[in-house]
């Protein structure tokens, strides 16, 4: 992900902010129909014009992004020198917030960049995002991976286009396995004594954000879709029914690997970049994160190769008689561009965009080692084993799981990560946590 970063609203009070959301841009939505023309490419002007652009990767946690962006700003605006485009980059969660703040009150950036299904669901159902099949149907006709434009589709319109393609394995330091002569799980039973020998040494076993809540989530995902299967959380949220029986054995599991002590210490007071600092200085043993940190463990200027050799990764482990599969993941398309429907320069925007999707396309993989949506020849380029090895996953994997704070709407989504936070801190019981996710799937229509 890369997920949502600014301006920072505490993450209890999201399910608030989405439903406020919600009601807002509707309201609004009756005032842009006049507007609806905005969906319809101009022709540029030529005049001298700036476009407001907002992002998720600020130089102090993301600088292999932040760079990149940078860059493709560069060449665009020596390509168009009537176009600059003043940026505002910030950490995801500040990120979303002002978000929020923003459309709520008609000042979305002519460009910024949103998650996918649920996430969006607010922003087009206020009117806030234009229509860019248009792109589509032109010159990114045919650029991206199959199935990754779908989730920014509402009702047969495009509503952002992916940049990025994500899934999250669980990295390992390799040094700190072979020090205590353990190998990569392949069973939830092995990953639980993997724990014990760790913890019995000293050693942290995980460390984990779980005070933003969603990489909490990613380890009640993988739990349930091991021990569900792999249509077993989609249909959860489709249906608006959170009470299948494997959903409560997950969070039964998640509360087993909390008392066997899995996770850092304090683990729900950190931040996502917190947890990622520790494992970059070799104080835990693994991660489970998305491939948008790729970089760090590749490509990333600053830090050292002895510590980028030492990385590995392991699919989630198998779970005794699950109906899963270790080839399923949890992951999907990243953040996506969108255009605002009320941006008095819509045509240099999508313009923008354009150019942005398909130089991020060709520099990702080389400049950042990040993963594109849009596809990759790998044939002639040299990349990091580890890349090539996590590449060669996504290519076979049997199911990619949409995260399930991305897939919810807004209100159901801040339950989530509301609940999945009290559960893994053991502020809820199991049947608790299963109770309030199902009221909130049924209560977000």
């Amino acid at each position: 992900m890369n997920r949502i970063r600014q301006g920072k609203i505490p993450t209890k009070k999201i399910g608030y902010y989405g439903a406020l959301l919600l009601a807002l841009l509707l309201t609004a939505a009756a005032c842009d129909e006049n507007n609806s023309g905005k969906e319809n490419v101009p022709e540029s002007s030529g005049e001298k014009i700036t476009l407001r652009m907002m992002h998720s990767w600020p130089d102090s946690s993301n600088s292999a992004q932040n760079q990149m962006v940078k860059d493709i700003i560069s060449e665009f605006e020596k390509a168009n020198p009537n176009i600059s485009i003043r940026t505002e980059a910030l950490e995801t969660e500040q990120y979303k917030s002002k978000l929020t703040v923003l459309a709520a009150s008609n000042d979305l950036p002519d460009i910024g960049f949103t998650w996918a299904a649920g996430s969006m669901d607010p922003y087009v159902k206020g009117n806030k995002f234009a229509a860019l099949d248009d792109l589509l149907q032109m010159e990114l006709n045919g650029k991206f991976v199959a199935g990754t434009t779908e989730a920014y589709s509402f009702d047969g319109k495009t509503y952002a286009l992916p940049v990025e393609l994500n899934i999250v394995p669980v990295y390992y330091n390799k040094e700190l396995f072979a020090k205590y002569s353990l190998q990569p799980p392949r069973t939830l039973d092995e990953l639980k004594t993997i724990i014990r020998t760790l913890n019995n040494n000293g050693v942290t076993p995980v460390t984990l954000g779980g005070k933003e809540g969603w990489p909490s989530s990613f380890w009640y995902m993988y739990l349930a879709d091991r021990i569900g299967g792999p249509d077993l959380l989609d249909q959860a949220v489709a249906g608006q029914d959170f009470t299948d029986p494997s959903l409560l054995e997950a969070a039964r599991a998640v509360q087993e690997l909390v008392n066997l002590k899995a996770f850092v210490k304090g683990y729900n007071g950190l931040s996502n970049d917190e947890a990622k600092l520790q494992f970059l200085k070799g104080e835990a043993a693994m991660f489970a994160t998305g491939t948008w940190e790729l970089p760090d463990y590749t490509t990333t200027a600053g830090i050292p190769r002895e510590f980028k050799d030492k990385i590995g990764y392991f699919k989630f482990p198998a779970v005794a008689g699950g109906k899963g599969n270790v080839d399923d993941w949890v992951g999907g398309p990243g953040t996506g561009l969108f255009v605002s429907r009320n941006s008095a320069h819509t045509a240099e925007a999508k313009r923008f965009v354009s150019f942005f999707v398909e130089k991020w396309g060709e520099h990702s993989v080389v400049d950042a080692g990040v993963i594109p949506a849009t596809k990759v020849d790998t044939a002639t380029i040299r990349l990091p084993q580890l890349f090539i090895d996590l590449l060669d996953e996504l290519n076979k994997a049997r199911k990619v799981t949409l995260y399930l704070d991305t897939q919810m709407k807004p209100g159901a989504s801040g339950i989530h990560l509301n609940q999945v936070q009290a559960l893994f801190g053991k502020a809820v019981t199991p049947e608790e946590f299963i109770r309030k996710q199902d009221e909130a799937l049924k209560a977000d229509k």
